[in-house]
C-alpha cells in the first residue's frame, strides 16, 4: 500500500520505516530541508538503536523515500500518518497548530479515498476536529479518520513496533479498519492483539495509559522517600510489590523521576483536558506535583552527600533522560544540574550519545568523553541516567580520582556492599548508605 508519513521526528521516522519494512511503500515528509537531505544521505537526526539500519535497507530497496513536498504524497497516498509535533502549550494543553496545518494540506491536496491516520499523541477530541476541517472543505466523502497512538519506548523503539503489546485503531470504518488491518499485515498474520475502537476511545487509551505508567513512577519514588525514612530498602519493597501479578513489577524503579518526549507532555495535557471538561483528574495532579518534587529532592540529595557544594566540581554521568537515546526532553539530569550550578556548583557531565542536544540546553557546563574524565578531581560522582557502561566502572580508579571517593546513584545501580569493600560512601535512592565521611 502506497503511505504517507508527515513528520520525519522520532514518532514519524520509526513508524515510516517500520511500515516500509512490511512491505508498503511510504514517502516520509517533513518541511525541514536540511532534514530530509539528511535522510537521502542517510544521516539519521536521532539516536535510536538499529533505525539507521531500517532505514538504509528500505530505502536501497526502494520503499522508503523523504521529501519536502507534500502535495505529491497526499495525492499518491492511500493513507497518510501524521507524527508531527504536539508541544505543550503554557497551561499544559496540547498544541494541535502543526496537526491542523496537516490536515489543511490534506484537504487542499486530496485527489481520491483517503485514511488519515492521527499518530501523533493528540487530545481526545482532534479526531472530531479533524473531521470538521475536512467537512468545511468539502472533502469529507474523500476521508475516514482514524487514530493509531504510537506505545514506542526511546531506546527500543522498533521492537515495541515489531513486537506491540497491542495495536490500537480508533475508526468507525469497517472499511478503514480492513485497510488498517492489510497496513500492519504482519502483525495482524502473527495475531498480535487489535484493539479497535471509535476514535475517542484510542485517543484516551493512549493518555491513559502514559497516565498510569507515570503514577506507578510517582508512587514508587514517594515510597522510596519513606523508605529512606525507615530502614526499608525499596529495591526489595519493589521487587515483593512487583511479583504481585496485579500489579507487576515494570515502572517500580525509583530514581529521579520521570522525563522524556510522553509522560511529562502527555500526563500535563490529559490534566489540562479533564479540567476543561470539569472532570478533574486528582491523582494524575499529584502525579504531576510529585515529580516535580522528586527531582528537587535529588538536588538535595547530592548536597547531603557533600555537603556545600559553593566552588566544588560534581561529576554528572548521563544527561539524557533514559539509556539508548540523545533525547533531552524534560530529562531529569536538567534540573538536577541547574539547581546544583545555583548552589555554587561546577559540573563536568558526561553521557555517550546526549552531549550535543545538551550542549543548547546547558550553560556553563564542561562536558568530557569518558566517565573517568568526569571524576577526575570532582568532590562526588552522580549517576543520573542508567547506561550499560555505568554499570561496571573501574571503582578502585573511580575512588583514586575523585577528590573525595562519594558516589550518589540516583538509579540504584550498584549494590551498597560492594561500593564499601570499594571504600566508596555510597548513597543511592530508597536505599541506606554505606558509611558517612566527615564534612569539611
Amino acid at each position: 500500500m502506497k503511505i504517507g508519513v508527515v513528520g520525519t521526528g522520532y514518532v514519524g521516522l520509526v513508524t515510516g520505516a517500520c511500515l516500509a519494512d512490511f512491505g508498503n511503500e511510504v514517502v516520509c515528509v517533513d518541511v525541514d530541508e536540511a532534514k530530509i537531505e539528511g535522510l537521502r544521505k542517510g544521516v539519521i537526526p536521532i539516536y535510536e538503536p538499529g533505525l539507521d539500519h531500517l532505514v538504509e535497507r528500505n530505502a536501497s530497496e526502494g520503499r522508503l523515500k523523504f521529501t519536502t513536498e507534500i502535495e505529491p504524497t497526499v495525492r499518491e497516498s492511500r493513507a497518510i500518518f501524521i507524527a508531527v509535533g504536539t508541544p505543550p502549550g503554557e497551561d499544559g494543553s496540547a498544541d494541535l497548530r502543526y496537526v491542523r496545518q496537516v490536515a489543511e494540506s490534506i484537504a487542499e491536496h486530496v485527489d481520491g479515498p483517503t485514511l488519515v491516520i492521527t499518530k501523533s499523541t493528540v487530545p481526545i477530541g482532534t479526531g472530531r476536529i479533524l473531521e470538521e476541517i475536512f467537512a468545511e472543505r468539502g472533502v469529507s466523502d474523500q476521508i475516514s479518520v482514524l487514530s493509531n497512538p504510537e506505545f514506542l519506548r526511546e531506546g527500543s523503539a522498533i521492537d515495541d513496533f515489531m513486537k506491540p503489546d497491542r495495536v490500537v485503531i480508533g475508526a468507525s470504518d469497517e472499511e478503514a479498519i480492513a485497510l488498517m488491518k492489510q497496513i500492519y499485515a504482519p502483525l495482524h498474520s502473527l495475531e498480535f492483539p487489535f484493539v479497535v475502537t471509535n476514535v475517542e476511545s484510542a485517543e484516551m487509551i493512549k493518555y491513559a495509559s502514559n497516565g498510569f505508567l507515570a503514577t506507578k513512577i510517582s508512587f514508587i519514588n514517594e515510597i522510596a522517600a519513606l523508605c529512606e525514612k525507615s530502614g526499608a530498602d525499596v529495591q526489595d519493597v519493589a521487587r515483593g510489590m512487583g511479583l504481585d501479578t496485579r500489579i507487576g513489577s515494570k515502572f517500580l524503579q525509583a530514581g529521579p523521576g520521570f522525563g522524556g518526549s510522553c509522560f511529562p507532555k502527555d500526563v500535563s495535557a490529559i490534566v489540562q483536558i479533564a479540567r476543561e471538561r470539569s472532570a478533574p483528574l486528582r491523582i494524575l495532579e499529584a502525579v504531576v506535583e510529585v515529580n516535580q518534587a522528586v527531582k528537587e529532592r535529588m538536588v538535595e540529595k547530592v548536597m547531603e552527600s557533600v555537603g556545600d557544594v559553593k566552588g566544588k566540581t560534581i561529576a554528572i554521568l548521563g544527561l539524557a533522560f533514559k539509556p539508548e537515546t540523545d533525547d533531552m526532553r524534560e530529562s531529569p539530569a536538567i534540573p538536577l544540574i541547574q539547581g546544583l550550578q545555583k548552589r555554587g556548583a561546577r559540573i563536568r557531565a558526561y553521557d555517550p550519545e546526549a552531549i550535543e542536544a545538551a550542549r543548547s540546553l546547558l550553560d556553563d557546563v564542561e562536558f568530557v568523553d569518558d566517565p573517568y574524565n568526569a571524576a577526575d578531581g570532582a568532590e562526588a560522582l552522580v549517576i543520573a541516567t542508567e547506561w550499560n557502561e555505568f554499570r561496571a566502572l573501574d571503582l578502585a580508579r573511580i575512588a583514586r580520582l575523585l577528590k573525595a571517593p562519594v558516589l550518589v546513584d540516583l538509579r540504584n545501580i550498584y549494590d551498597p556492599e560492594r561500593m564499601k569493600q570499594a571504600g566508596i560512601e555510597y548513597h543511592s535512592v530508597g536505599r541506606a548508605g554505606t558509611f558517612r565521611r566527615r564534612r569539611s
